[in-house]
């Protein structure tokens, strides 16, 4: 039977700010990328989603990001290699002692946001991730948008890529996500999503912004978790999946 990894960002409140229902999120997805307290999350929220995680039986994911909380981690930060080395190095050390403190571990790295989309095609910053992951751990798997600049240096360096499709986020004829700044780049009408995830998970392309089909290999489909009606949409998507013969089974 043909399978498919389903992953959602989660932990992501912070102090009294609550984003997401993250154990509802957790009856439909088969990973869980946890935010590591730079671009969202606490202590005490990691340890609740980890917490959670276990006990619905999902896949943990560190989810580091830029230093912005401000930004939610959207915002381009223009950092020398070193720094964001260290930076990444951090994020996942804190999420791997809050997921061992709650029976689990840190099973792999995706990176969050502005970052994700800079190392698409900024070799200092791709490096710089690579470096981290092996830094810590060369045996984490690193999700990755496919064809990318981290995913070419994450291959040379050993590390293995896990490619990722986005369930709710519209693309670019050339394969990349539409800017969040584009008008129709976030998908929100349920059917238009599991549409959308179908054709990638069983046919491997999805229909560009400009209606044109392009190929996309995808390992994980991202369901994010702070998309207004998110819950309904992954239960949806997972559905829809199973119905079709599609297993939803974590990578990791």
């Amino acid at each position: 039977m043909p399978s498919i990894d389903l992953n959602s960002d989660v932990g992501e409140s912070f102090g009294n700010w609550s984003f997401g229902d993250d154990a509802a999120i957790f009856e439909s997805v088969s990973s869980a990328n946890v935010a590591c307290g730079f671009h969202a999350g606490d202590p005490v929220g990691i340890m609740a989603t980890c917490q959670a995680a276990v006990k619905a039986g999902v896949t943990v994911g560190a989810h580091p990001g830029y230093r912005d909380l401000a930004g939610f981690g959207r915002r381009f930060v223009d950092m020398t290699p070193e720094e964001l080395t260290a930076d990444v190095v951090y994020q996942i050390g804190a999420v791997q002692a809050v997921a061992l403190a709650a029976g689990t571990a840190v099973r792999y790295v995706k990176p969050h946001g502005a970052l994700y989309n800079t190392i698409v095609n900024h070799p200092q910053q791709a490096g710089a991730v690579v470096a981290a992951i092996l830094a810590v751990d060369p045996t984490l798997p690193l999700m990755v948008l496919p064809n990318s600049e981290i995913q070419r240096q994450a291959d040379a360096a050993g590390l293995r890529t896990v490619a990722e499709a986005f369930a709710d986020r519209a693309y670019n004829p050339d394969g990349t996500l539409v800017s969040r700044r584009e008008p129709g780049a976030v998908l929100h009408k349920v059917e238009d999503v599991v549409e959308h995830v179908l054709r990638l998970a069983g046919d491997g392309v999805v229909r560009a912004i400009d209606g044109t089909l392009v190929q996309v290999k995808a390992e994980s489909i991202c369901l994010h978790g702070d998309t207004p009606g998110a819950v309904a949409m992954a239960a949806a998507v997972r559905a829809a999946l199973l119905d079709a013969g599609i297993q939803i089974q974590s990578f990791a």
